[in-house]
C-alpha cells in the first residue's frame, strides 16, 4: 500500500495498488473465457447434431412415399382358370399364372411389341415382383372379378422408384445403372399419362420384413417394440417402485442395504449385451422360453430398466420433505399410511418421469435383444408375446446390413419413426414433470 500526503490539508491518503486492479481483470477475463468455452462446446454439439439429423432426414424422408403404377389389368379367364374348374377346386385360384396378366397388362399400356422378347422383359421388370401376390389375393377373395377389366395400382420395382425419386443419376452410361434408357422412357411417357405416380407409403407401417425394398415394411417391428413396452412397463414399473418404496422408507440403514444400493448403482451403468447374454443363458437355455419372442425381449429389457426406475424413484421418494412425514405420523397414521397416501402421490411426478426415461431407453436397445433371436427375418405379424417378432431398431440394424440401394432410404425413414417415438417419449416425461411438479 503507498501513503500519499495531500497538500492541502496534510492528510495521509491509503492508494491500492495496481496489481489489485489487474488481479480482478485477470479473473473477469478467465470467466469470459470459461463462457466461451463452454458456448463453443454447446455449439460443437449442436453442428453435429444438425449433421446428423440432417443426413438421417435427407435421406429418408423420400421412405414415407412410394412410386406406383395403375394398369388396366384384365382377369382373363383363360389364363386364371381356363378349365372352369374354381367351383369344386379353389386352389386353381392360387396356382394362376398372374404374373402373364401384369405382362400383359404393361406391353399393353406402353405399346411394346409383344413378339420383342427383350422389351417385354424390361417391361414387366417395372413392376414389383410382389404384385402377383397382390392379384392372387383379389382373385382368391372375389372370385367374380374373372373376365373383367380392372384398373389395378400395383407398387413399382425398387429401381424404378429409386429412379423416380431421383437417386439414381441417371446421366451416366446405362451399363452402370440398374434402370436403362428404355425404361426411363416409359417411366417418363407412364410419368406423363398419369399412370406413374408417387402416394404416401402406407406399406412402410403396415407391411412386414420382406426381401424386396419396394415391399418391406416395419409392420412386425412396431407390434414387436408394442409388445415389448407394454411387458416392460406391466413389470418394471410395479417391481420397481415396490423397490424403491422399501429401501427408501422401511429397510433399517446397514451393511447389506449399502451393498444392495451400491449394486443397484452398479447394474445402472452394467453394458447392456450383458443382459442379453443373461436374458440368454436364463430365459432361453434354462427356462426354455422361445427364441425371437416379445415375452423374451421384454422380461431382458425389464431388467436393464430396473436399475433406473430404482435410482429415479428413490430420489422423487427423498425429495418430499420430511415435513409432510413428520405432518402425517403426528396425526396418527401409520407408516404404511403415511408412504402411500402422503409421500407416493406427491413423488408419483418423478417416478413416472424416471419410468418414462427408462422405457425410451429400452425402445431404443439393440444388442441384448440380437442375443435373444430377434434379429430373425419375420414377415407375419406375432398374435401374441410368444410368437416371434422384430423390433424398430434390430429392423434398422437388418436393412442397414441389406445390400440393396433402395434399403438405404428405408433404413433412415425407420430411424425416423424410432427418433418420432422417442422424442414423444421424452416430451411426455417433460409435460408430467411440469404438470404435476411441487415447489418446496
Amino acid at each position: 500500500m503507498t501513503n500519499i500526503v495531500s497538500p492541502v490539508a496534510g492528510v495521509t491518503v491509503s492508494k491500492a495498488p495496481a496489481r489489485r486492479d489487474i488481479g480482478i481483470k485477470r479473473r473477469y477475463a478467465a470467466e469470459r473465457r470459461f463462457q466461451a468455452y463452454g458456448i463453443a462446446a454447446i455449439a460443437f454439439g449442436l453442428v453435429f447434431l444438425f449433421i446428423l439429423l440432417w443426413t438421417v432426414i435427407s435421406n429418408g424422408y423420400t421412405a414415407f412415399l412410394q412410386t406406383s403404377i395403375t394398369l388396366p389389368i384384365e382377369f382373363s379367364e383363360k389364363t386364371i382358370d381356363p378349365d372352369n374348374k374354381r367351383a369344386t377346386d379353389p386352389s386353381v385360384l392360387v396356382a394362376a399364372n398372374y404374373p402373364v396378366l401384369l405382362r400383359d397388362a404393361i406391353v399393353k399400356q406402353l405399346g411394346i411389341n409383344a413378339a420383342s422378347r427383350p422389351d417385354v422383359r424390361d417391361a414387366s421388370a417395372m413392376l414389383s415382383k410382389g404384385a402377383p401376390i397382390q392379384l392372387r389375393d383379389m382373385v382368391v377373395a372375389d372370385p367374380s372379378i374373372i373376365g373383367k377389366t380392372v384398373n389395378i395400382t400395383v407398387l413399382a420395382d425398387a429401381n424404378i422408384d429409386s429412379a423416380n425419386k431421383g437417386q439414381i443419376n441417371l446421366s451416366v452410361d446405362e451399363k452402370n445403372r440398374k434402370v436403362n434408357d428404355k425404361q426411363v422412357a416409359w417411366m417418363n411417357e407412364l410419368k406423363a399419362s398419369g399412370a406413374l405416380h408417387k402416394t404416401f407409403n402406407t406399406g412402410l407401417f403396415v407391411n412386414g420384413n420382406s426381401s424386396r425394398p419396394e415391399a418391406a415394411g416395419l409392420g412386425v417391428a412396431l407390434i414387436g417394440s408394442l409388445y415389448l413396452m407394454l411387458i416392460v412397463l406391466v413389470l418394471s414399473l410395479p417391481i420397481g417402485v415396490a423397490a424403491s418404496i422399501y429401501l427408501e422408507e422401511f429397510a433399517p440403514k446397514n451393511k447389506l442395504t449399502d451393498l444392495i444400493e451400491v449394486n443397484i448403482n452398479n447394474l445402472a451403468a452394467v453394458p447392456s449385451i450383458v443382459y442379453g447374454l443373461l436374458g440368454l443363458s436364463v430365459f432361453i437355455n434354462f427356462a426354455g422360453l422361445p427364441r425371437s419372442a416379445p415375452l423374451v425381449g421384454g422380461l431382458v429389457l425389464t431388467l436393464m430398466t430396473l436399475p433406473t426406475i430404482i435410482i429415479a424413484t428413490r430420489a422423487a421418494l427423498r425429495a418430499v420433505p420430511p415435513s409432510i412425514r413428520a405432518a402425517a405420523l403426528g396425526l396418527g397414521a401409520s407408516k404404511m399410511q403415511m408412504v402411500f397416501h402422503h409421500v407416493l402421490p406427491l413423488a408419483m411426478p418423478g417416478i413416472l418421469t424416471g419410468t418414462i426415461i427408462g422405457l425410451a431407453h429400452a425402445l431404443g436397445e439393440t444388442a441384448p435383444l440380437l442375443l435373444i433371436g430377434m434379429v430373425a427375418f419375420v414377415a407375419q405379424a406375432p398374435s401374441s408375446p410368444l410368437d416371434p417378432s422384430t423390433a424398430l431398431p434390430v429392423q434398422v440394424y437388418m436393412w442397414a446390413n441389406e445390400a440393396e440401394r433402395a434399403f438405404v432410404e428405408r433404413t433412415s425413414g425407420a430411424i425416423i419413426v424410432l427418433l418420432l417415438f422417442l422424442i414423444v417419449m421424452n416430451m411426455g416425461a417433460i409435460l408430467l414433470r411440469r404438470r404435476f411438479e411441487r415447489r418446496w
